[in-house]
């Protein structure tokens, strides 16, 4: 039904991602993706979550006192309710961000939220469900990331990134595959490139390494 969702966790933690990285943030993610990637580090989202009505979400945000609320999943976008809550949340005040995996259409998320759209690279096994029309439709307020495993999805995302200038329309990330890519390699290379992009690092591994839920 389109007013419930399926939420796998709700919870307070540091944003471990993106230009907003180390501030306090409320996470709903929501379960279900579509996509497979090969280094996933949440596939308990795939499929496990409750049933919660978008009151029901929004309760449980309100009790965490954040201003800062990130909608992430999973791959949110494939609920239909996804809408609705986001669009709520801005009404309710919230700075909202919108973390999707590149393969949904973004064009018509509510204005007010950023979008941060996670294309994919070779590495993910993933590549051709990139919805690349997305980038037509990105903002200043946006942002962009690819998840980068090696030298060959290195070289994807800087081709993609340059190709459709997506540093002119929003920031762009790069980050390293945690456990699969040095952080040193991968800032080696976007210097010796000088691109316009920035390296992410997940910051909630780094504070909290012996936890993968509620981070």
């Amino acid at each position: 039904m389109a007013e419930k969702l399926k939420v796998n966790e709700i919870f307070l933690t540091v944003q471990g991602e993106s230009t907003r990285a180390g501030r306090p943030c409320a996470i709903v993610r929501l379960a279900g993706c579509n996509l497979r990637c090969s280094w996933c580090d949440t596939p308990y989202a795939w499929d496990q979550g409750r049933q919660m009505s978008v009151d029901e979400a929004l309760a449980e945000v309100e009790k965490l006192n954040c201003r800062l609320v990130e909608v992430t999943g999973g791959e949110p976008l494939i609920q239909p309710a996804a809408a609705e809550l986001l669009r709520r949340l801005c009404d309710a005040g919230y700075e909202t961000l919108l973390e999707t995996n590149g393969s949904q259409d973004v064009s018509k998320v509510d204005g007010r939220v950023a979008r941060i759209v996670d294309f994919k690279c070779l590495s993910s096994g993933e590549v051709a469900a990139n919805m690349w029309s997305n980038a037509a439709c990105l903002s200043a307020r946006d942002e962009v990331k690819f998840v980068i495993a090696d030298r060959a999805d290195y070289e994807f995302a800087r081709a993609a990134v340059g190709e459709r200038r997506l540093a002119e329309k929003c920031p762009v990330t790069f980050s390293p595959v945690h456990g699969r890519l040095a952080a040193a390699e991968l800032a080696a290379w976007i210097l010796a490139d000088r691109l316009d992009v920035r390296l992410g690092l997940q910051l909630h591994k780094i504070v909290w390494p012996d936890r993968d839920r509620g981070v």
